[in-house]
């Protein structure tokens, strides 16, 4: 197990740290006694998931992520108080996602100085994700009291580049496959979920029971990643829900993509591509490079805009084990653009008019410097903004999918005049198929199974379907809801 090098002083040495009795009181839950799990995220919405286990004595999360789309959610990302983080001290991390670890800054801005125990890959990503959000947030801030569109005087992030540095000094690591104690009767274990680098699925051992967290589940013969690790059993399930009511389109997303570029291209117009920095970019790094070799995309120039999303594409030729790519795929991948790092360059490229393909987080629009693009060729008829995978509810990306003729970037009506297009096969999620696919490797059924994560059509068709194809016990829980794993 590994420490991550930053230590934080008073943070302990090299070993998975005891989860401490609390003798604050602690937020309420059900009086009857025994295990109770709270879903204080990712319930009714693919964001802010936040899984609270506690059994009167000890407490730990299964992640801590950020509420994300629509303004409501966002607001929810204030309403951590200082209270809630007592007598935790230990947080487990399925993945790098902010929706899955973005709120753990706050929690360190709040006080809290527990440990997250995740595996080695999700630490480095974190290193990435986290200081890039806190930068963010500082400088929407900054962006927003400039141009006066807060409504709070003045407005303030919701935590620094400083807290998330400082939050990754709590990181320890553990590989997959091996348990880890916790605590008497309390031990861990990560199994690998596809999905991105590092990505896991959380089973946890508690007294006589067994709790598994799905986390984000993968594709199965996904270009880029390996697949989702077949589950065995587990008295209690919480599941993924995100594509519960939807399948993939079976079509090969190489040639797709190719030929939305290209048509785009032809008429003189530039391809504006928002991608999740960790995960999405580097698939499309990929299939990019797989169409230049293939004799296409020639002389059309690509460029990533993401100093995030270039550091993880790096990642790729460092865990090999992650992926199915040969190294020389991962070169070839990491080569096939020109990366921008600097911020005046990557003003240059929006104010540039050469048709050209342009990479840059965030995937849904909803912060970064794909804005900045989004302003200058959403616009305009002759260029793609080309998404590419899920878009939750209430974020722009999400109305822009859907044919909004206008957005607001920056405190300003934007209009959308390109040709917009999604290419949700490019997606890193299993759809319901290959959901169902995973829970059906289960060898012994399980009490019961909750569907969370996931829009609440999706989540409610997939308990609908569980229930009638697995002959299994399902809820979909609401948020803020306790449930007792008797």
């Amino acid at each position: 197990m590994k420490r991550h090098k930053k230590k934080h002083k008073g943070s302990g040495d090299a070993t998975i740290p005891s989860v401490r009795n609390s003798h604050i009181p602690l937020p309420v839950r059900p009086d009857e006694q025994g295990l109770a799990i709270a879903f204080l995220g990712g319930s009714g919405t693919v964001t802010g998931s936040r899984y609270l286990l506690d059994d009167g004595e000890t407490r730990l999360l299964v992640d801590c992520g950020l509420f994300q789309g629509a303004k409501t959610l966002r607001q929810k990302n204030w309403n951590i108080r200082p209270e809630e983080t007592n007598g935790i001290d230990l947080i487990l991390l399925t993945h790098a996602h902010l929706d899955h670890s973005g709120a753990l800054p706050r929690f360190y801005r709040l006080g809290w100085r527990g440990t997250v125990l995740t595996t080695p890959a999700t630490e480095a990503l974190c290193e990435l994700l986290l200081p890039d959000s806190g930068h963010i947030q500082e400088q929407d801030a900054k962006f927003a009291n400039k141009r006066g569109y807060s409504q709070h005087r003045p407005a303030l992030p919701l935590y620094t580049e400083a807290d998330a540095e400082a939050t990754l000094g709590l990181f320890n690591t553990v590989p997959f496959g091996e348990w880890h104690s916790i605590k008497e009767a309390v031990s861990v274990r990560y199994h690998r979920a596809g999905h991105i680098l590092g990505a896991a699925s959380i089973e946890l051992k508690w007294n006589d029971r067994t709790i598994l967290f799905s986390g984000d589940i993968g594709r199965y013969g996904d270009a880029m990643m390996r697949d989702p690790a077949p589950p065995y059993q587990a008295d209690y399930i919480v599941v993924e829900s995100t594509y519960g009511d939807r399948r993939h389109e079976q079509i090969d997303p190489t040639v797709t993509l190719g030929d939305y570029v290209e048509r785009c291209i032809r008429r003189g117009g530039t391809v504006v591509i928002p991608a999740f920095a960790v995960g999405r970019a580097q698939s499309l790094l990929l299939h990019l490079s797989r169409l230049r070799a293939a004799g296409r995309l020639t002389g059309i120039p690509i460029y990533l805009d993401s100093p995030m999303a270039i550091n993880a594409s790096e990642m790729l030729c460092t865990y090999m084990d992650e992926h199915r790519l040969s190294r020389a795929e991962c070169d070839a991948a990491c080569d096939i653009a020109t990366y921008v790092r600097d911020a005046e360059l990557s003003k240059a490229l929006t104010a540039d008019p050469t048709p050209k393909i342009i990479i840059s987080a965030s995937g849904m629009a909803t912060g970064g410097r794909v804005l900045h693009h989004l302003k200058e060729y959403a616009p305009d008829p002759k260029n793609l903004i080309l998404f590419a995978g899920f878009q939750a509810a209430g974020t722009r990306g999400a109305s822009m999918v859907a044919g909004a003729k206008t957005v607001k970037i920056h405190g300003e009506q934007v209009p959308i005049e390109a040709e917009m297009a999604n290419l949700g096969m490019l997606s890193a999620h299993a759809d319901c198929d290959e959901i169902m696919r995973w829970l059906g490797g289960f060898q012994i059924r399980p009490r019961h199974a909750f569907i969370t994560h996931g829009e609440p059509s999706g989540s409610h068709v997939l308990a609908k379907r569980m229930s009638e194809e697995l002959a299994w016990d399902c809820s979909v829980p609401e948020l803020g809801s306790w449930s007792i794993l008797r």
